[in-house]
């Protein structure tokens, strides 16, 4: 709701004109970061052959999630901020909540962005428990992580995440979507206001408890996969001192899944906590306007971390997005 609120209330993106246009940049670059690096991720994995592993088919699930972040998510963002810069007002449907109307935008963005960012919780876990049987139990990997259980696996966190992003509005008339001034961004919120706590209060709860509860089980899984390549690592020291060769000893790729799982813990970390921070201040009653466009827009940007933590550090990825990117400069090498 813009028109109504823009004079009254003035945030850290939009009280200058100046300000607003950095915002617009910003916007943009995060929509052709997330576009582009997800485009060669897809690339990538589904035009090589030795990609096409569990691994391959989470970093796939993953990138197309994101891609419907840039897609969908950020562009009505822009629209409607590109409205009201050069008209000096926003559409209609910002103005009102998805209760008024028959068809709101945000009643399809909302549940898409809310959707993806729960596919990526669950993508990312997914991701740290084949990397830590890689690394606790490596003689097993193979005849635990089939691509058939993978893809099963992967439909079924689809499934349930955007069944949790539609759940809000389907079990409770309360909560409806809506454009919101502060974080710029289609956003729940509460359509009648009753008294605390009531039923559409607790379903709000349900996105931080969903998301702590896979992180934490994240966390959990990260200690033991460190602690494992940290007593392998004693072992190997102690052996290497003695002459004797080991053969348990961890190897390179051991130690790097260990360090990409704390990556990539920490990111998501960082990411998450600012909105379920936001989420369960606003059910008590806060509206934190300026905390809740950055922390907003850092999940957003979360898009772009994926990238770089599940590919940018692979070094075959990296060969691999170079010969698609710079054709004429492998067609060269391979002549020589």
């Amino acid at each position: 709701m813009l028109q109504g609120t823009e004079a009254a209330r003035c945030t850290v993106c939009c009280c200058t004109s100046t300000n607003k246009i950095l915002m617009l940049v910003v916007m943009l670059l995060l929509i052709f970061a997330i576009l582009f690096g997800n485009s060669v991720t897809l690339a990538v994995v589904l035009g090589t052959r030795q990609f096409h592993t569990p691994q391959g088919y989470l970093k796939a699930s993953l990138a197309v999630a994101d891609l419907a972040v840039g897609m969908f998510v950020v562009p009505l963002s822009v629209y409607a901020e590109v409205s009201l810069l050069l008209h000096d007002s926003a559409p209609d449907w910002t103005s009102y909540n998805s209760q008024a109307t028959s068809f709101h935008p945000c009643n399809v963005i909302g549940p898409i962005f809310a959707g993806c960012t729960l596919v990526s919780i669950t993508t990312i876990f997914l991701l740290t428990i084949e990397r830590s049987i890689a690394v606790l139990r490596p003689l097993h990997k193979e005849s635990v992580i089939t691509r058939k259980r993978t893809t099963i696996l992967i439909i079924v966190s689809w499934v349930a995440s955007f069944f949790l992003a539609v759940f809000p509005m389907v079990f409770s008339n309360e909560i409806v979507l809506e454009y919101n001034s502060c974080s710029r961004m289609c956003n729940y919120a509460l359509g009648t206001i009753g008294e605390f706590p009531s039923q559409a209060w607790n379903i709000l709860l349900l996105f931080p408890a969903f998301d702590f509860t896979l992180l934490g089980g994240t966390v959990v899984i990260n200690i033991i996969s460190l602690s494992t390549i940290r007593q392998h690592s004693k072992r190997r020291k102690h052996l290497a001192e003695s002459e004797r060769p080991s053969a348990t000893k961890p190897t390179f790729s051991d130690i790097k899944a260990a360090r990409t799982i704390g990556t990539l813990t920490l990111a998501f970390t960082a990411s998450f906590t600012p909105i379920a921070v936001f989420v369960v201040g606003n059910v008590l009653g806060n509206e934190w306007c300026n905390f809740s466009f950055f922390a907003f827009w850092i999940l957003a940007s979360n898009s772009c971390w994926n990238v770089i933590i599940y590919s940018v550090r692979d070094q075959k990825f990296r060969l691999r997005a170079h010969k698609l990117l710079v054709p004429s400069l492998s067609k060269n090498t391979s002549k020589t």
